[in-house]
């Protein structure tokens, strides 16, 4: 497999000084892959290995694509408790993962990943779920018409990176240069940066070096032009005087530098021990986006933040989080319309190293990250994705070391119609209570079925009543709500848009307390109504009456399983018996408005008219009494029966 020059330029380091057990540790840490698996294989015969050198052997198999033995070694490692808790890091675990996707072993991807729950993060593991459903699905292509081409600048050596820059595009190269020194490990000249000019169709034919920033022996790469700043920022090795400078340990890292364009140049992020790579500077926000490698981080090299001043660093490294930073290394940044793209060599990807879309929801939060699909990413390493608007549609740039280039990597242009992606439904809101000042209503839990019924995503709404989904574009689901002593809340949603590649839905959730929906009377429990009244005589449903036999309707639609019982009730004057075959009459109305407004007739188990028989007050037959307190007697219940078993 050729091994892509970015991955190098990625965990490349001068170190000199090290104390080296094995002539295989020589060779993999200048990627001499082949080499140093003659060398281990040799000490692994005569039993010298250790773990961490058994890994080594493990990691250069995989490099050179002998995917089976990289395997076999991986596992004998992490089968073994011994060597386990000692070595164990989530980057190895990531490596792993990826061999073993690229023998088609899914199935025990998959075991790994629910025994070893405890080492990856919920975000990672919901990423993994999620990207695995979408490409597996219909969907893997976006339907997109893209036009997609190899540069003709391209050189037989590497070329990523690619960077808008006023009406021209800057890249990085490792074209040979004229006494240009050589690069050690990876047995390439010193990177430098280019610059060409594209045509109408978005093609780079001719490409010069770049002389917008001071010339130097070693590493420019990477750069990115701030337009806000007016000023390039990019990659290059440490170095005072002209020399290279190294740490404690003899290693140079790389470091961000800024270059206004009338100005001098200054360093912005530096450290001797540690190499910064892929800047981007977001104006909207101020913040300067990278990757590195700090020992807070999710695995290999992670995406950072600083917030800046005008170029000014005014913060700390600020970790993107593990719903962006995975156990394998992401680079590349690039904020277009409220979307990061970045690359990442996590386990699930198409390739090596995929791009990948995640929208921002808030300052400090993304929505789970969207493989671009196989028109843009392909079995091999795709990273360095830039766009911009162009005309009616959009052009964009990115590397791959995909088969059929010219070099180690090559820049890739596109044209397309809409923002690259796969189409995903997204649906948000709040869970509330359906009255009054509605209240959001905290660990519910809501689901997403497919038409038959059966669960595709289940969260639980968070403190301030949010819930979230995102999945693979499906046109017809099941919203579903629900909370002990809470309603039920089922919706079907059709949902049938245009071509956007992401669909978000905002729907907010209603659930009905039982306790607010009901109150105790008489000794009994009954449906919360306000007292209404029938004219004199008359069993008619008045307007008055219909709006609280509404709250009845609304309640059974609530709670489905609650089984009633109609009372009517009159008070003492006239005859008995005429009484009794009014309220009668009453309660069969109640019921009849109740039937053709949609309750079922199973949830009406009886409908009484119980006539002057359970007077409530003194006001019997022969007292005198005012008549407030007569019509204490007329009143209509409508009694819950199953109270204590409903939500048994």
């Amino acid at each position: 497999m050729r091994t892509t020059f970015i991955l190098f330029f990625i965990s490349c380091s001068i170190c000199f000084s090290q104390k080296r057990q094995s002539k295989g540790d020589q060779f993999f840490f200048q990627y001499a892959y082949k080499k140093a698996i003659v060398a281990y294989e040799e000490d692994l015969s005569k039993g010298y290995l250790n773990a961490i050198q058994y890994l080594n052997l493990a990691d250069s198999y995989y490099q050179i694509g002998e995917y089976e033995k990289a395997n076999d070694a991986y596992l004998s490692v992490f089968s073994d408790d011994n060597y386990l808790d000692s070595i164990m890091s989530t980057n190895r675990f990531n490596k792993m993962l990826q061999s073993l996707g690229k023998t088609g072993e899914t199935i025990m991807i998959d075991n790994f990943l629910k025994s070893n729950q405890d080492v990856f993060s919920n975000e990672l593991l919901e990423n993994s779920k999620f990207n695995k459903e979408l490409l597996s699905s219909a969907v893997t292509n976006s339907g997109l018409d893209y036009k997609i081409f190899n540069l003709n600048s391209n050189s037989d050596q590497g070329d990523f990176s690619p960077a808008f820059y006023q009406d021209k595009l800057l890249f990085t190269s490792g074209r040979p240069k004229t006494k240009k020194q050589i690069f050690s490990p990876s047995g390439q000249v010193y990177l430098d940066i280019f610059e060409g000019t594209p045509d109408s169709e978005g093609q780079l034919s001719n490409a010069t070096k770049f002389i917008g920033i001071k010339d130097s022996d070693f590493h420019k790469a990477t750069p990115y032009f701030a337009q806000e700043l007016n000023s390039l920022i990019y990659v290059l090795s440490n170095t005072s005087e002209g020399e290279l400078l190294f740490d404690d340990n003899g290693k140079n890292a790389l470091a961000i530098g800024m270059k206004p364009e009338n100005g001098e140049f200054r360093f912005l992020l530096r450290d001797l021990s540690t190499s910064f790579y892929y800047p981007f500077y977001d104006a909207d926000s101020g913040k300067l986006f990278f990757s590195a490698k700090f020992d807070d981080g999710y695995g290999g090299t992670d995406i950072y933040f600083v917030y800046t001043n005008n170029g000014q660093i005014m913060s700390a490294p600020i970790n993107l989080g593990p719903r962006i930073n995975s156990p394998g290394n992401e680079i590349a940044p690039y904020v277009f319309e409220n979307s990061l793209y970045f690359s990442s060599d996590v386990f699930y990807g198409i390739g090596g190293m995929d791009i990948y879309k995640s929208n921002f929801e808030s300052e400090d939060s993304f929505s789970i990250p969207v493989n671009l699909g196989k028109e843009i990413n392909s079995e091999k390493d795709d990273f360095g994705f830039i766009i911009k608007n162009r005309g009616n549609g959009l052009l964009g740039y990115f590397s791959s070391n995909r088969e059929g280039g010219k070099g180690d990597d090559d820049i890739y242009g596109f044209l397309v119609d809409q923002k690259p992606g796969l189409k995903t439904l997204t649906l948000r809101g709040k869970v509330i209570e359906p009255y009054g000042n509605r209240k959001v209503i905290a660990n519910s839990t809501v689901r997403l079925l497919n038409s038959d019924g059966s669960i595709i995503s289940e969260v639980t709404s968070n403190e301030d009543g949010m819930y979230r989904f995102e999945i693979p574009w499906r046109e017809d689901v099941i919203l579903q709500a629900s909370k002990e002593r809470y309603s039920l809340y089922t919706k079907k949603m059709v949902v049938v848009t245009g071509d956007e590649q992401e669909t978000t839905f905002d729907v907010d959730v209603e659930l009905s307390l039982y306790d607010d929906l009901v109150e105790e009377k008489e000794e009994q429990t009954v449906i919360k109504l306000r007292k209404f009244f029938f004219e004199k005589g008359k069993t008619t449903i008045t307007p008055e009456i219909a709006i609280e036999l509404d709250k009845v309707v609304a309640a059974v639609s609530s709670f489905p399983n609650i089984q009633l019982r109609i009372e009517t009730h009159t008070d003492s004057r006239g005859g008995s018996s005429t009484n009794f075959r009014l309220t009668q009459k009453r309660s069969d109305a109640i019921k009849k408005y109740l039937l053709d407004n949609g309750v079922s007739g199973t949830n009406i188990l009886y409908s009484i008219g119980y006539g002057e028989d359970k007077i409530i007050n003194n006001c019997t037959n022969g007292v005198f009494c005012l008549e407030m307190l007569h019509k204490q007697n007329q009143r209509s219940l409508i009694v819950v029966l199953n109270d204590n078993v409903l939500f048994q």
